[in-house]
């Protein structure tokens, strides 16, 4: 039996003459999808698979569908005779092109053979002359195949051997992606062996000592695994040691590695070939001098195995030294190792001599995240779902591991500056920190952040882009936008769509022990960022701003600036600026009644509804009566329309309940619920204890015009105050209030035991309030049985990936981040309301 190993992505040439059985060969071996015959495409193309005039046409459809499969990692199989060389060149070009390699398998049968199973088909016409040609053909190519670019040859001599062959599939070296890690992604070392050990030790990892003390493997007791992004040797002070430990590391099977482009030049040299000994070769190779030989020689085998990329973790995880494309992802060719080891440059040098990188992770779009190093940079920075973590430490900078997949980062601090860097390692910012670039925002992107990552698609993007520049505040005091909020699981309490036994269930679910119900206020989500002067602050000329959950203005003109006032001489009154040393603070709040900033469509969506059954409804009724006083059987008519004149009441009476007549802010007030920031302080980790007592502050100083938000702590282990907490909720959406939200009573920022962020709230709506959003009739028990199958997936989900920006720009805020970096985050968050999620939900 011959095995044929072929790699598991790969281009496959089927050489042979007519009659060889090479159609046959493929069938057996290969599904029909991956092979592409030659004689199918000339059929396909000209309605006769032996029109010979048709071949060129029908090679140029068959390398285009080629090109297709290997472009989406797709084995693919040619199956045509292959005999010229310019016909297999085409083939090597393709798969070049696609960064795969091209595996000829050659099927060598009898000419005599050939001839007669060419005969035997009625559909082969060409002379015996021909497929002589042929056959010389194939015997002058057998030398030629490695030559022309075939990686891999297998010939297969006679009959016998052919049947007998077996295809085996082979894992390409870099496809390592049944190790899920954990990782811990180690940056670029560059010879400073005593920073990579305390690492290591910050890590978790222990360290294994040869007898002379030299750290020569190190485990760790999670059963983490290292990888290490390249560059180990050069311009420090021990790459022989840095090389000994992570060698015995890679050796011992706890850590991956792939070459940087150090060690690259390293293997060269050591190999015996002209580089020039700059950029820290030098001292690399004055302390190999003084190791014995063979150690060198394990040094030149070790760096001669490495492979240039990995992938890992099912695909997620891309670790390259210098980064990765998408395209080049678990793909081999000279291409790709040149990109894994240099990168791409523009072609251009900076003031420093140096060549200027082409800033490929600002395109990228890919799914897998790619941890790199290579360039140094002073702060690691998430772009694009990648990371580039070489944090200059032989340049007195910090070596930075990544820990996988929780996404944190840890560093230690050069011991000292090893080697003078040509580029400063902290260099002029590109452009001031207030200048927003189209770019930033724009087309389809990947947001990272440290509480997640989200895809935003481009045209969510250009729905946000229409909002931000038509219609929003000014970016600089543009913050935050709060999340949208996730309904409880549907209740299937009798007449009940939501109930808080279904809000209490999801968070007992979740893990939570302790919960705040708050009143949920039914009026219009207001941010108000208010600064302490009232003639500037941080953010630009002004004391604040009052905006909507989309970011706009929230009245316009002077009524917002009459309302940052009123809160500001609360803030003042109550001892907050003081007290929080701060000169600014973000406050998320409600602003009631409904009808003060909704009133145009309170009266166009929803007035309308309940005047017209209002009128409606009451005369059909009297029809009904009349029809039923002449005797007619209308008892089922009347039933209904009774009960639909009902809902219709009820409905009136649901939206009602937050009209209120207001003159300016005289009967407006404002409910705030959380202190969000303020200075260089974020409050997102305390409680909501503590966020509450602020508000309270804030009402007692000033209670004509803040409300108070009721509530209720429950420990959800206790049922009795679970009871309590639901008799409270019927209490306050049977008197007209909307319903509550339950909220983990830790705080916004509060996460599950997995360490993954909790829904930060969670609304159960009233029974009656709920007519306005589903309809007078929902709770009719059909209607009511089909919303019971609405489904919350999504809009849960979109209600995370918002809260998780939500955090992220808070944090950006009060680090000082650039504009650029903040307005990102929240345009982030209004980009996700684009989604198509139910509305009502």
């Amino acid at each position: 039996m011959s095995v044929l190993d072929i790699p598991e992505l790969a281009l496959v040439a089927l050489v042979g003459v007519s009659g060889s059985g090479k159609s046959t060969f493929a069938g057996r071996h290969f599904a029909p999808s991956q092979v592409l015959s030659s004689d199918a495409f000339r059929a396909m193309v000209a309605d006769d698979e032996n029109d010979q005039s048709a071949s060129a046409d029908a090679f140029d459809a068959l390398h285009y569908v080629a090109a297709k499969r290997l472009r989406a990692g797709r084995l693919t199989v040619v199956d045509a005779t292959n005999l010229q060389p310019h016909a297999r060149a085409a083939l090597v070009r393709v798969a070049r092109e696609h960064d795969v390699l091209p595996v000829a398998i050659v099927l060598d049968v009898p000419e005599a053979l050939a001839w007669e199973r060419t005969e035997a088909r009625s559909d082969r016409t060409f002379g015996r002359q021909v497929l002589a040609r042929m056959s010389r053909d194939l015997r002058r190519g057998y030398g030629q195949l490695a030559r022309e670019g075939f990686r891999k040859v297998h010939v297969l001599r006679g009959t016998d051997e052919i049947d007998r062959a077996e295809i085996r599939y082979e894992r390409m070296f870099n496809d390592r992606r049944e190790l899920t890690g954990p990782f811990d992604i180690v940056g670029d070392v560059h010879g400073c062996r005593a920073e990579l050990e305390t690492l290591l030790l910050r890590l978790g990892w222990r360290l294994h000592h040869d007898e002379a003390g030299r750290a020569v493997d190190a485990t760790h007791p999670s059963g983490r695994t290292a990888v290490f992004v390249g560059d180990l040797v050069d311009r420090g002070p021990d790459s022989p040691g840095v090389l000994r430990l992570v060698m015995g590391m890679v050796a011992a099977g706890h850590a991956l590695c792939v070459p940087g482009n150090h060690e690259q030049k390293l293997l060269r040299k050591l190999r015996g070939r002209n580089v020039k000994v700059a950029h820290g070769l030098a001292e690399t190779l004055d302390q190999l001098a003084a190791e014995p030989a063979e150690f060198t020689a394990e040094v030149a085998t070790f760096v001669d195995g490495l492979v240039s990329h990995y992938l890992l973790d099912g695909g997620r995880l891309v670790v390259a030294h210098a980064g990765l494309k998408e395209e080049y992802q678990g793909r081999a060719s000279g291409r790709v190792r040149a990109f894994a080891l240099y990168g791409e440059t523009t072609g251009e040098t900076d003031e420093y001599g140096l060549p200027v990188r082409y800033p490929w992770a600002r395109e990228y779009r890919g799914a897998a995240t790619v941890v790199y190093g290579h360039t140094p940079t002073p702060e690691p920075e998430w772009i694009n779902n990648t990371i580039c973590i070489d944090t200059g430490c032989v340049f007195g900078g910090r070596l930075t591991a990544l820990r996988y997949p929780e996404r944190e980062l840890v560093s230690v601090p050069a011991e000292r500056e090893w080697y003078a860097p040509v580029r400063p390692l902290v260099a002029a910012p590109s452009r001031p920190d207030a200048v927003l670039e189209l770019t930033d925002v724009t087309g389809r992107r990947h947001v990272e952040h440290t509480y997640g990552s989200l895809t935003v698609p481009a045209e969510n993007a250009a729905a946000a882009l229409e909002v931000m520049s038509r219609f929003a505040v000014d970016p600089r005091w543009l913050a935050w936008l709060p999340p949208t909020m996730a309904p409880c699981s549907t209740s299937r309490v009798d007449g009940y769509l939501e109930h808080p036994t279904e809000a209490f269930a999801d968070y007992r679910a979740a893990g939570v022990d302790r919960v705040v119900c708050e009143e949920k206020h039914m009026g219009s989500r207001a941010v108000v960022l208010v600064c302490r002067e009232p003639d500037g602050g941080p953010f630009g000329p002004g004391g604040g701003i009052v905006h909507t959950r989309t970011g706009r203005p929230f009245f316009g003109g002077p009524l917002d600036t009459e309302l940052l006032d009123r809160v500001r001489a609360a803030v003042t009154a109550a001892g907050l600026w003081a007290e929080l040393e701060t000169d600014w603070l973000l406050l998320d709040c409600e602003l009631l009644p409904w009808s003060a900033k909704a009133g145009g469509l309170i009266r166009e969506q929803y007035a309308g509804v309940g005047a017209a059954g209002r009128a409606a409804l009451p005369a059909t009724l009297a029809a009904v009566d009349a029809a039923a006083a002449r005797g007619l059987d209308v008892t089922a008519l009347r039933d209904r329309t009774a009960r639909r004149l009902d809902d219709v009441l009820a409905y009136t009476s649901a939206y009602r309940a937050y009209v209120g007549p207001t003159d300016g802010l005289r009967g407006v007030t404002l409910a705030p619920f959380a202190v969000l920031a303020g200075g260089s302080a974020g409050y997102a980790d305390r409680d909501h204890g503590w966020h509450l007592a602020q508000a309270d502050r804030l009402c007692a100083a000033d209670p004509e015009f803040f409300t108070p938000t009721r509530r209720q702590v429950v420990d959800l282990g206790d049922a009795d105050a679970v009871q309590a907490a639901t008799r409270w909720w019927l209490e306050l959406t049977e008197a007209g209030g909307e319903g509550m939200v339950v909220k983990p009573y830790a705080g916004p920022a509060a996460r599950s035991e997995r360490g993954s962020l909790l829904q930060p709230g969670i609304k159960c709506r009233g029974r009656e309030y709920l007519r306005i959003i589903y309809g007078p009739g929902y709770t009719e028990p059909a209607e009511l049985a089909a919303l019971r199958k609405r489904s919350l997936g999504r809009k849960r989900g979109m209600a995370l990936r918002e809260h998780g920006l939500g955090l992220a720009a808070l944090d950006a805020l009060v680090d000082g981040a650039p504009l650029w970096r903040r307005h990102e985050l929240v345009f982030a968050i209004l980009a996700c309301e684009s989604e198509p999620v139910d509305p009502r939900l």
